[in-house]
């Protein structure tokens, strides 16, 4: 089984406009009317958790929720057909807003939300729960920011604590959460570079960047690293290779962005639980990715679109000097 843990969830609020107005006259000029709107369970493990059920693969959704936005992300999982196991918390769990203009859905207006504050004891109420679910836990995923109140290091604590317990680790966070994981030697890393790119004290501007800062992450321990390099492009780094995903795809055919990421983290993951080859496991990701960046769906796991998909990507294997 795996567990997907999202320690910051939120509810993501989309809206769908003819034209965004941005003006400094009067009032009603700044008004912008949604031509739709739609409300979903959101977050990175959240999301990881919805593509796997529709996968038909069994997943519990671990993590914090509070107030109105947590029983909505509750019954909008559970609609979804995924289990859940949060602890609930006194603040309320945080919204997030998209906004998809006609004609430039592949570059949103993204607005998130810092989210709740989560207290010591209602930490303590997760770890306990966490522990009781590693004993039936094969991968575990730790995915997303970390709260406001919880230590930098929870997701250190967390991956060792999975892999004593025999589990493999996926973590998909940024800064110094993510930094601290690499201490516990994860299976699968996907740093979130959506806020800074940069990785490892290097700027990724160019694949050369991606390429060395993911073999300084392999060295310290991780099966394999995967680094957004382009919309439509990525870099697997193994401890063998180096191996480049990539897709003719225009970002301009791209209807909603939101979540596909985590698509494609949670098509690899698919694949390797299924004991597919890394090669195949990074194609069908990918092809994920692309189904639901190309649906007005967040997230799409219609498995005839995706195998459509795959016959579009391509992984190059460059195999590394002296390998």
């Amino acid at each position: 089984m795996i567990v997907t843990v999202t320690l910051n969830p939120a509810v993501d609020k989309m809206y769908w406009v003819e034209r965004l107005k941005v003006c400094d006259v009067t009032e009603e000029e700044f008004l912008t009317t949604a031509t739709r709107s739609g409300s979903s369970a959101g977050g990175k493990g959240v999301n990881m958790s919805v593509f796997l059920s529709q996968m038909g693969m069994d997943n519990v959704a671990m993590g914090f929720v509070g107030g109105h936005a947590g029983h909505v992300i509750i019954r909008d999982l559970r609609d979804r057909d995924v289990t859940t196991n949060f602890v609930w918390i006194r603040e309320e769990t945080r919204t997030n807003v998209t906004v998809l203009e006609k004609g430039h859905e592949y570059v949103p207006l993204l607005i998130g939300e810092s989210g709740p504050n989560v207290s010591a004891l209602e930490l303590e109420r997760f770890r306990r729960k966490f522990k009781r679910m590693l004993s039936r836990a094969s991968w575990v995923v730790l995915a997303g920011s970390v709260p406001l109140g919880v230590d930098a290091g929870i997701y250190r604590e967390l991956a060792s604590l999975a892999k004593e317990a025999g589990a493999k680790v996926v973590v998909s966070a940024r800064g110094e959460a993510l930094l601290q994981t690499f201490q516990a030697s994860p299976y699968l890393v996907k740093p979130d570079t959506r806020v800074r790119r940069s990785l490892m004290g290097k700027d990724l501007a160019s694949s050369e960047k991606i390429i060395e800062a993911g073999r300084q992450i392999a060295a310290l321990g991780a099966e394999m690293v995967v680094i957004s390099h382009e919309v439509t492009g990525d870099i697997a780094v193994t401890k063998d290779a180096v191996l480049v995903i990539k897709t003719p795809v225009a970002p301009r055919e791209f209807r909603n962005l939101v979540g596909a990421d985590d698509v494609f983290l949670a098509g690899i993951l698919y694949q390797l639980v299924e004991g597919a080859p890394v090669e195949t496991a990074l194609r069908f990701g990918l092809a994920a990715g692309l189904a639901s960046a190309e649906s007005d769906e967040k997230v799409c796991g219609e498995m005839d679109r995706i195998q459509a998909e795959m016959e579009k990507v391509t992984v190059e294997r460059v195999e590394r000097e002296g390998a």
